[in-house]
């Protein structure tokens, strides 16, 4: 008789625990001439450790799920999660201060120093940690869909999830490729379940996330956050396009007309609707997050898509929705312990919930994600919670570079606790966590690629109209897509334009589809009086915030802000 919980038969390769591994050990961990020896100096005890090279998505599934705690989500994506870190520690981010780009560096309290001594203390930490393990996973893949401007990076880290993560990430290699891989131009040794040590000097915490351009490399301690790896890809590339390629990288979503082929660059902070409205049926998505505009045209940096997951639903995301399934990873979602279904509405663990996958899980996703092609229009959103902003205004060229190093938008009250009113945000270039360079001269070479191929530059505001948060409503979705359709359909270019106060914006009397009191926030405002009053609020704010960058740039930018 066989007891419910017993198996009558098994077969008998399936008892053995190792009859997988030992398969892959051969597959994947298999090393010869040039990648060998890259390892062996690098530290890496080849005796002990079994190194797992481009490993198959199954089999990193396999080891995160016996290894690490992950789960098969009942859509078919590995849920796993970064521990105590759930978002990044820019106060822990570090660049060495060392010859070869100590002049080019913006240092202060985004770039903060660190010491090439300490730098090669910490990479030795993170390597002794790694030959401690079982299983190291290296993914060899692209960051930069354009040939002419991309870079080789290679990751070496301990978990499965985050080797399935940047194989999302980065742009995978064809079999072909990654025979000729050669020599990486950068390498990421990912320690995260290790701390630093924070006495070494200049550490000031367990965690330590610090990239050496002169080496290029970058070292993580004390931290398990996947999306520090992302972002520390983007800072290389915030550096090398300008610094050795001559080409803007940029913070930014990307999207291209289908009949037109008419390419739009979208900057916005969180909470502006930037994923949402580069999302269009319409036209194909070139990439959500990081691009560089070349002297050829626009590429995605990327390979994937890393997208928040909080509140999400297939009503009101259907892409991302879909794209959740196997291959990719939830990361940090709550699910029901029975059905492995996801709660995304759960935010006991973060608000800052991920889903990371490849961009050909997005159905009108442009693949390569390149286009040999200067963009046309440059869409700048805002979220301006103190509706005095217009929700669509012309931008000439100065106020695009004042816009673009002020990157503004507003916390509001709800998203964090304390805040019990609109907090203004300005996030230089809309990527202040992740430049590199001064902000002037991302914001110069902008300029210099607006006026060459005559860009028209829109600034939209996506946040409240007719009363600031608490009285007024904000700008309903369906006015700004029909202002985003205006711009693309070249309509918004013809129309008749009015001058809007103090901000000097150039603002349409009329777009199709929208009401005309919408569009002048002054007739939207029933309360003129406070509508005064919360304009010359927010002048000084700018004013304030703006003065950081004001020696470094031309006296007709510093001119193209709000006049008090």
């Amino acid at each position: 008789m066989v007891l419910p919980h017993q198996t009558p038969y098994v077969t008998p390769h399936i008892l053995h625990k190792n009859y997988a591994q030992a398969h892959d050990s051969e597959q994947f961990g298999t090393l010869i001439g040039r990648d060998l020896e890259y390892f062996s100096q690098a530290g890496f005890d080849m005796d002990r450790i079994q190194i797992k090279r481009n490993a198959p998505v199954a089999l990193l599934y396999e080891d995160a799920i016996r290894n690490e705690g992950a789960i098969i989500s009942s859509s078919g994506a590995l849920i796993n999660f970064s521990g105590k870190k759930t978002g990044r520690s820019p106060k822990d981010k570090r660049i060495v201060f060392e010859e070869t780009s100590k002049d080019d560096i913006w240092w202060g309290s985004v770039n903060i120093k660190m010491d090439e001594h300490t730098f090669e203390i910490n990479r030795e930490r993170a390597i002794d940690y790694l030959n401690t393990r079982d299983n190291v996973y290296v993914f060899d893949g692209y960051a930069g869909w354009d040939p002419k401007y991309r870079i080789k990076v290679r990751v070496i880290c301990a978990r499965a999830y985050h080797a399935l993560f940047m194989n999302n990430m980065l742009i995978r290699p064809t079999e072909e490729q990654l025979a000729d891989f050669g020599e990486p131009d950068f390498i990421i040794y990912n320690a995260g379940q290790f701390p630093a040590n924070r006495f070494t000097k200049g550490m000031s915490s367990t965690t330590s996330v610090e990239i050496n351009f002169k080496r290029m490399e970058m070292v993580i301690l004390g931290t398990e956050y996947a999306g520090e790896m992302k972002k520390g890809v983007f800072s290389v590339m915030h550096y090398l396009q300008p610094v050795k390629f001559g080409q803007l990288s940029l913070h930014s979503s990307a999207n291209v007309g289908i009949t037109n082929n008419d390419v739009t660059l979208f900057f916005g902070l969180s909470g502006t609707g930037k994923t949402t409205l580069s999302a269009d049926p319409n036209r194909l998505l070139i990439g959500d997050d990081e691009h560089v505009w070349s002297d050829s045209g626009v590429f995605n940096i990327e390979g994937g898509c890393y997208a928040k997951c909080i509140n999400l639903s297939a009503e009101k995301e259907p892409e991302i929705y879909n794209a959740i399934r196997f291959g990719s990873i939830l990361e940090n979602v709550v699910y029901n312990p029975v059905t492995r279904a996801p709660d995304y509405d759960d935010v006991s663990i973060t608000e800052n919930t991920r889903c990371a996958y490849p961009i050909e899980f997005i159905p009108n996703a442009k693949i390569p994600c390149v286009v040999d092609r200067q963009p046309s229009n440059i869409i700048m959103l805002t979220c301006d919670a103190f509706g005095v902003l217009p929700p669509v205004s012309k931008l000439t060229p100065e106020q695009a570079s004042y816009h673009f190093l002020a990157g503004y938008t507003s916390k509001t009250p709800g998203t964090e606790d304390g805040v019990l009113e609109p907090i203004p945000t300005f996030s230089t270039c809309y990527s202040a966590p992740f430049i590199v360079l001064h902000p002037g001269r991302y914001a110069e070479m902008l300029a210099e690629r607006m006026a060459k191929h005559k860009v028209d530059c829109w600034l939209i505001n996506t946040g409240w109209t007719g009363g600031k948060y608490g009285t007024g409503k904000r700008c309903p979705l369906k006015y700004t897509r029909a202002i985003v359709d205006a711009v693309h359909s070249g309509e918004l270019a013809k129309a008749e334009f009015e001058n809007f106060g103090t901000f000097n914006l150039s603002i349409p009397t009329h777009v199709e589809g929208v009401p005309k009191e919408v569009l002048n926030p002054h007739t939207a405002w029933p309360d003129k009086e406070a509508f005064q009053r919360e304009v010359r609020k927010l002048a000084g704010m700018f004013t304030k915030a703006f003065a950081l960058y004001e020696k470094d740039v031309k006296a007709k930018v510093r001119m193209a802000g709000p006049q008090i």
